[in-house]
């Protein structure tokens, strides 16, 4: 029998489990009414790293949660976006208004800072948070991201729908600068959603991107 390639990460199928709950605005009690399973056993798989549901009970899990059991044993986790998507023949490219681009990234999460400086270019994710229509985030000093500071960025959130062949993106342009004020800082720890996903070690320097432009768009399909 061939090896499994998309092998189950452990101890995180729960968590994946209680995201896409989340994601679909559903409770507890009422996936495992439609899985057929007592809530208490839902909390357990979500809840404890030893959980091991049998293939039959994962496969319903997974259905009533509109996903695979691929996804929710982190088989997908180190592919692309868009591998398992198909273009639609009636998809529509369409213009972000910038109330539709300010809609999307103020959703938070991690986006994409362009480096350009003598010597180098890179393209580096950061976990951002929108604060008074700024994008800011937090970093290491002397890392990448924060050699971005006193230049003109460009700064990208995206999101793709494999389901359904469709998604979007945004850009926005502006100046980056180091927040260096006592006060500020202080204000920007409490207002972010969250920090960086490396861990709090050394990344106390905070930046911030004024924004000068923003744009999107997106791939819809009627």
């Amino acid at each position: 029998m061939a090896p499994n390639p998309y092998p189950a990460a452990p101890g995180d199928m729960g968590r994946r489990v209680a995201k896409r709950r989340d994601e679909l605005g559903l409770t507890r009690e009422e996936v495992a009414s439609r899985v057929g399973m007592a809530t208490s056993y839902l909390r357990f798989i979500e809840e404890q790293s030893t959980a091991a549901p049998g293939p039959g009970t994962l496969g319903t899990l997974a259905a009533v949660l509109d996903t695979t059991v691929v996804a929710l044993n982190g088989g997908e986790a180190d592919l692309p976006p868009g591998r398992l998507g198909r273009a639609s023949p009636h998809a529509q490219f369409l213009e972000l208004t910038p109330q539709e681009c300010w809609a999307r990234l103020n959703r938070h999460g991690v986006g994409r800072i362009t480096v350009t400086t003598p010597g180098r270019e890179a393209i580096l994710p950061v976990n951002y948070s929108v604060v008074d229509r700024s994008i800011v985030f937090r970093t290491a000093p002397g890392s990448g991201p924060a050699e971005v500071t006193g230049t003109e960025v460009v700064f990208e959130v995206d999101h793709v729908d494999e389901a359904l062949s469709q998604g979007w993106s945004v850009l926005v342009r502006g100046r980056a600068h180091r927040v260096e004020d006592p006060e500020a800082v202080q204000y920007l720890g409490k207002q972010v959603y969250s920090g960086p996903w490396p861990g709090d070690d050394d990344r106390s320097m905070w930046v911030r991107i004024d924004v000068e432009g923003i744009s999107g768009r997106r791939i819809d399909v009627p």
